[in-house]
């Protein structure tokens, strides 16, 4: 016998009018048994087909076309926006050369929202770690990194930043030696940032989460955070490791990011690397509508064009 998908889905309509008369496809509490009877047919022909029988069964005038770019019947988060990441910039000692191509990186994605994956800036005067005395001070440091925070602001003036652990230093000392966070400023007002630029622990974005990635380490340290979460997941922090591994279950299609960072690794603040044979890897991210994700590397040429403690 075969088989009706017209009758199929009439009988469920009618037995959801019976129940609730003004149930509209909007409302209709059973998307996804919908999908399965239709698995043929486009978005926009399921949409007609469910209207078509609705108006035979309750004469109901047609609405005009969605004007929203998901369907009435996508089971998941609302998907709208293209999202660039910045990786970790470790001002002042990022690369001179990586706000433009990440710039132009988004620029050529369509992006619409922006994400700082965290440690915008590097507060090396301030690490647990042991300081260069040769160089900059901890206010000549902090000065230079707010003139090229400047920056970033003027070409992306509305931003989501990811509180990284350079970030969080301030908070950090201030807590070790016993002072309250309320002493300190926050973030915005440190950086003298314009008010579309704003700090999270961590953000959620048509079901992709955005952490810096403190706690996680390896190659597979993205992949493995949206792995234990069952969510897709983008993290920076992991210098080394850069790009994107995908997870298919019976019920969904996750994956695991990491971009890199875009800082100059021959800079005095990070010497602790000098004899690490895995370097950072320079680049940026893009996350289109939650589903795809891609790691876009930066073309350095020749690794020998930056001199050490520039």
């Amino acid at each position: 016998m075969k088989f009706d998908q017209e009758t199929a889905l009439t009988n469920i309509l009618v037995g959801l009018l019976s129940t609730d008369p003004s149930s509209t496809p909007i409302k209709l509490a059973d998307k996804r048994t919908v999908i399965a009877l239709t698995p043929n047919l486009t978005e926009k022909s399921r949409y007609q087909l469910v209207y078509r029988i609705l108006r035979k069964l309750k004469g109901t005038t047609r609405p005009p076309e969605p004007k929203i770019k998901t369907s009435l019947y996508n089971v998941g988060s609302v998907n709208t926006e293209i999202v660039g990441i910045i990786a970790d910039t470790h001002e002042p000692f990022c690369l001179p050369e990586y706000l433009p191509f990440c710039e132009s990186t988004f620029k050529s994605h369509g992006v619409t929202r922006i994400i700082h994956i965290g440690d915008e800036v590097d507060n090396y005067y301030m690490s647990f770690h042991a300081k260069d005395p040769n160089y900059l001070d901890v206010v000549g440091e902090l000065e230079n990194a707010k003139t090229n925070m400047k920056k970033w602001y003027e070409v992306f003036p509305n931003t989501d930043v990811m509180i990284g652990n350079h970030t969080a230093l301030p908070f950090r000392q201030a807590a070790n030696v016993g002072i309250p966070d309320w002493f300190l400023k926050p973030h915005s007002e440190a950086w003298q940032a314009p008010k579309g630029w704003k700090w999270h622990d961590s953000l959620v974005i048509d079901n992709v989460k955005y952490t810096h990635g403190v706690g996680s380490s390896g190659q597979n340290g993205a992949m493995n955070r949206a792995l234990r979460s069952r969510q897709s997941t983008v993290i920076g922090h992991l210098h080394a490791w850069a790009g994107v591994h995908y997870h298919a279950s019976d019920n969904d299609l996750i994956f695991g990011m990491n971009v890199g960072w875009g800082a100059d690794h021959q800079r005095y603040a990070f010497a602790y690397g000098k004899d690490y044979v895995n370097k950072p890897v320079v680049g940026c991210g893009v996350v289109k509508s939650g589903k795809e994700a891609i790691f876009v590397p930066m073309d350095l040429g020749s690794k020998y064009i930056y001199t050490n403690g520039r």
